[in-house]
């Protein structure tokens, strides 16, 4: 069958071949759901800008539905929206960017460091507890590194017991 390419922004494989991968990669649907998936991490005060440049959609205000979605080179906001997003970008309620989130919150290495010692103790400890119920401070992992939505499993924090692994697992 041969290999599989999958497109993360898609959402979607197909067999990989030079041919396959450059049409997919310059298709109309990759290149607005990568835009779409970059637009999630802009902040309220680029989005405020980039929507009082459009005009309003009269599609979206007649029907309360546009034929074009978020493709729509109109903006779909209405006053109310426009009142909330002003108040969320002037009030410094807004919601930090990815990057200033990174850079207030504790560092990985210090939260990798932290999860070694904790982990040295646990082994060198005689007697380790069964129950998995630890203090939400040591298993918590770094909101900054929660805030992207639908990471893949291999990203996920692992569960709190951990992961089930059974003894007669093959491998190959």
């Amino acid at each position: 069958m041969g290999k599989r390419y999958y497109c993360d922004y898609c959402e979607r494989s197909f067999q990989d071949n030079m041919h396959n991968r450059k049409k997919h990669l310059n298709g109309v649907q990759h290149h607005r759901a990568k835009k779409a998936w970059f637009d999630f991490f802009k902040d309220p005060e680029a989005i405020l800008l980039e929507e009082q440049a459009k005009k309003p959609c009269r599609m979206f205000l007649q029907k309360g539905i546009c034929d074009f979605g978020p493709n729509c080179r109109f903006s779909h906001m209405s006053d109310q929206d426009f009142y909330r997003l002003r108040r969320q970008v002037e009030g410094g309620n807004s919601q930090e960017h990815f990057e200033d989130k990174i850079l207030s919150d504790r560092s990985v290495e210090e939260w990798l460091t932290r999860r070694e010692k904790r982990r040295n103790a646990l082994c060198s400890a005689e007697d380790v507890k069964t129950d998995t119920e630890e203090s939400p401070e040591e298993t918590d992992v770094p909101q900054h590194l929660l805030l992207v939505p639908d990471l893949p499993p291999s990203l996920r924090p692992p569960p709190p017991g951990g992961w089930k692994v059974s003894a007669n697992t093959e491998w190959g």
